[in-house]
This record gives structure tokens, sequence and C-alpha cells, in this order.
């Protein structure tokens, strides 16, 4: 059978690292309502006013962390692809970005075109989010509704506690963690707390108190971002036999005045230096390539931050990328992905 193809999806990335095409790509990612929100007249007042500043900024950071190659997260992404495709059976590995080039609907389209007739659909984040998850499946309905495409989409689970997953991810950390270190920072992306307190189905459990996320509830469970980090983080911990203390978790890239979902990772960094902490591995189990967020915020500015507090060494541990066993792990969770409603 090779009529159905799968879809690797990750965020995106700007086409260069121009000011221009940062700004563009910004402007793209930051309209999205399932990343800021807002109603669009707010939405797009603020966005104005960031993309004063801001991709002359990201722009810089971005060419701090550039290849050859392009961008790391779209060369990862792409060698990832080719790593699946010598697994997956059924048809074409396809790959597109939520954000930037090439687009799931130049993906789509280019897949229906060929005679595809089934797709499964495999958003790259472990943890749920409206604004990683969500937004490439409404991305997709979208495409397949206003072109009238007659295909059948399968859609990747989150999959932050499939043993799959978390097997992979011990497997490459292995390596950094078999080294001497102090102890081991797992820092996830951050989220505005309102978009975790929205998706609370009772509308009285989430940040209600501090173990909230510890104690979620199977429905809540399903749709809490930092409970999933939580979940994530501790089964990460259980199979590499990491003693308490040895660990611990924190959400790094902040935008705005709004508040986000803690400990954050700069003010962890700061309070590891201070108590003693000589030499600090970092992980990012959010990303399953490493990007922007991993590279030049941890890898750059966090080990920068890290250093000036009294710290000696930040290493940062690279993500899945395109790792061999990650991607027979990919191909057999995306296996299992239920059909879409």
């Amino acid at each position: 059978m090779t009529d159905h193809a799968l879809l690797l999806v990750n965020l995106g990335s700007p086409a260069s690292t121009s000011v221009a095409d940062v700004r563009s790509y910004l402007n793209q990612f930051l309209m999205d309502p399932y990343v800021i929100d807002l109603p669009w007249p707010v939405r797009r007042l603020l966005v104005s006013l960031i993309l004063i500043k801001r991709p002359e900024q990201s722009a810089h950071a971005y060419a701090s962390i550039w290849w050859e190659e392009g961008s790391p997260l779209v060369v990862f992404s792409r060698r990832l692809q080719q790593a699946v495709t010598a697994h997956w059976k059924h048809g074409p590995v396809e790959l597109a970005m939520r954000y930037g080039e090439p687009s799931i609907e130049s993906s789509l389209l280019r897949l229906v075109a060929a005679g595809i007739k089934r797709i499964t659909l495999a958003p790259l984040y472990p943890q749920f989010a409206d604004s990683t998850t969500t937004t490439v499946i409404e991305e997709a309905r979208r495409v397949v509704r206003e072109k009238k495409l007659d295909v059948q989409l399968s859609v990747l689970q989150p999959f932050y506690d499939q043993p799959e997953y978390l097997d992979a991810l011990v497997a490459s950390a292995k390596p950094y963690l078999q080294q001497d270190y102090d102890h081991l920072l797992l820092s996830f992306h951050g989220l505005p707390e309102r978009h975790l307190t929205k998706l609370d189905p009772t509308g009285q459990h989430c940040f209600k108190n501090d173990d909230c996320c510890r104690n979620a509830s199977p429905a809540s469970l399903t749709t809490c971002y930092r409970a999933q980090c939580l979940r994530s983080a501790a089964e990460f911990a259980k199979r590499m036999g990491l003693p308490d203390g040895k660990w611990s978790v924190s959400f790094q890239s902040r935008l705005g005045r709004a508040k986000w979902i803690e400990p954050y990772t700069e003010a962890r960094l700061d309070e590891l230096a201070k108590s003693g902490v000589k030499k600090v591995l970092v992980m990012c189990p959010a990303f399953v390539a490493d990007c922007i967020e991993t590279l030049e915020e941890i890898g750059d500015r966090g080990r920068e931050q890290f250093l000036e507090a009294g710290g000696e060494e930040l290493v940062l541990v690279p993500c899945l990328n395109d790792d061999p066993q990650w991607a027979r792990a990919l191909s057999t969770l995306c296996e299992r992905a239920p059909l879409a409603l």
C-alpha cells in the first residue's frame, strides 16, 4: 500500500536571517490566534508593536546559530524526515512547517495531487498545547475543507508519556548523563498561565494549589501542558535512575508581561549557580529538534547567565534531532495515530 502518507510538522523558521524575513516569520507566528489568544484588533496592535524592535534582535540571534545549510530546526527536521522514510512502509514521508516554508497547505496539496488518499498528520510536539498541536491540526483541517480535498486524516496524539519516545530520549541523553555533573535541568518551553486555565474542564483545578499538575485527573491531563511536561520529566528521571534533588524542571521563552508558568529557567539557572552547582546539564524535552530556543537561548545566553551567576560549566544536551532510535520510535507512534473526527 503506497497511498498512505506521513506528514511531519514542526514549528518553522524564517527563510533567512535577514530582518525582513524574520519580520515576516514573526508576523505569521504571532498573529496566530492560538499563539496570542487575544481578539484580532488587540492582537494586531500588540504584534505591530513587537515587530518594531523584535525582528532585528531575533535576526541577530538566528544569525548566531544559523548553519551553512540553513536553519538548524529545518535541517534537523529534514534529516528526521529521511530517517523516518526508512521505517514508514505505507507511502511517502513529507515535511511541513506551521509557519514559513514548506507550508502545511502546499504539502497537503502536493500529496493529494499525487493520489494520496490517507495522511497521518504528525505534529512534532511531545506535550499538548493549543499553540503547537491544535494550531497544526486546525490549519490542516482548514486546507482540507477550503480546498475540498478528498483525503482521510489521522493525527498523532501527544506522546509525552509513550515508552517509545521516553526510551529514545533516555538513549540519546545517556552519554551526557554518564559524565560527572552536579544537576540536570529539564527546561520546557513556557506558556502563559491563561493558556492552561482556559482548557481546565472543571474550572476548579488548574493553578488552584501548588500540586495541581501532580494530581491531574485523566480529563485535565489530556490538555494540561504543564502536567504533561512534569510527567515526561518524572518518567525520564525514573528511567535514568536519577535521585531526587539531582534534577529539576523549569520553563523558558517568556514573551510579554502576562504571567507564565513557573519556575522560569532564567531564575532557576541563577538559583542553581548560587546554591553551589558548578556543572549543570540542560535538556529541552519540549523540542524534538534543536532550534533557536535551545541553541541560542540556552546554549549561548543561558550559559553566559549561569557563568555570571557563579557556575563553571553549562552543557546543553542535544534534542532527539535525527537520532536513529527516535526515527524508529516516531514511525511506531504514527502507526497508532487514530483517525481525526
